[in-house]
């Protein structure tokens, strides 16, 4: 039940962001210790109770962590059930970790190609455009020339909802050392084709830590890794990865703004305090009624 208490009308769309799950053949564990398999399955199954129908999964790139066909196979068929069952399409991103022929075969059941992986969605006026800012045999990123002219016809139509950008590397810094060798190259050139455009957001991974920045003045959200995440707790220099801290957002996105919700895959047991009886007793008072019921601090 959505119920509206304060100034803002509910979301026009509602997508699920997740990245970097780096899946291995056979269900191996990723550098033999992390189960990336488990990890997954764990956060499929708090996005199945955390939203009822979003528009899409958006999965920002490092899909397979050797690009092998079992990998893209056994995600497809981790996935696509949770897909159907919330009636949500699956947009699919490259990371540098893939490889865009197996890719395409046994995860998208299309020809194998080294051609960039872009498409476009309309989920009902809000567009999101797919780019692929990886670079065959390395790990930083790029977007070619014939890449961000293809985008800037995209853009020069606006969307009646705006456009989100999904991608695997961020136009952003990382203040982790050596982060910088992996960055997006060509960040000028792209900042000067978003910039003024409909473009409302950027969704992006690559890091395994959730980060939110700016550029070309457009938010920028990276979603953390659903294999494992960065310790970030330690200073920059002293970053490794954690078997801990795994997490999707929900991207709400309203008229006047779009919120990214960093959502814990966590085994934890919530209290109580904002139960359905709760939230609907709140519904059948007023407004001035609810404010005294919840604003009000108590003998004041």
């Amino acid at each position: 039940m959505t119920v509206q208490f304060g100034r803002y009308a509910p979301p026009t769309h509602t997508l699920v962001h997740l990245s970097d799950p780096h899946l291995l053949a056979g269900g191996a564990a990723l550098g033999g210790r992390f189960d990336v398999d488990r990890t997954l399955a764990r956060t499929l199954a708090a996005i199945e109770n955390a939203v009822e129908r979003p528009d899409a999964i958006v999965v920002t790139g490092d899909l397979a962590d050797l690009g092998e066909p079992d990998a893209y196979r056994r995600l497809r068929a981790a996935v696509e059930p949770v897909s159907e069952r919330l009636g949500a399409p699956v947009i699919w991103v490259a990371g540098n970790h893939d490889e865009r022929p197996a890719l395409r075969e046994h995860l998208l059941a299309a020809p194998p190609s080294e051609d960039p992986l872009t498409a476009v969605w309309d989920l009902n006026g809000l567009r999101v455009i797919a780019l692929d800012s990886t670079v065959p045999g390395w790990h930083h990123g790029d977007l070619d020339e014939a890449q961000r002219a293809w985008l800037a016809e995209q853009l020069a139509t606006p969307a009646p909802h705006g456009t989100l950008l999904a991608m695997h590397h961020p136009p952003v810094p990382s203040h982790i050392p050596f982060f910088d060798i992996l960055e997006l190259r060509h960040q000028d050139e792209l900042a000067e084709i978003v910039r003024g455009s409909d473009v409302r957001g950027i969704l992006a991974g690559h890091l395994h830590y959730s980060l939110h920045a700016t550029f070309a003045g457009i938010p920028v959200s990276v979603a953390s890794a659903t294999c494992y995440t960065m310790d970030v707790a330690s200073p920059g220099d002293r970053v490794n990865g954690m078997d801990a801290a795994q997490s999707f957002q929900l991207v709400h996105v309203r008229p006047e703004t779009i919120t990214h919700t960093v959502v814990p895959v966590v085994e934890a047991t919530p209290v109580d305090t904002f139960s359905p009886e709760w939230v609907a007793r709140m519904a059948q008072l007023t407004p001035q009624q609810r404010l005294e019921a919840f604003s009000r601090k108590p003998g004041r």
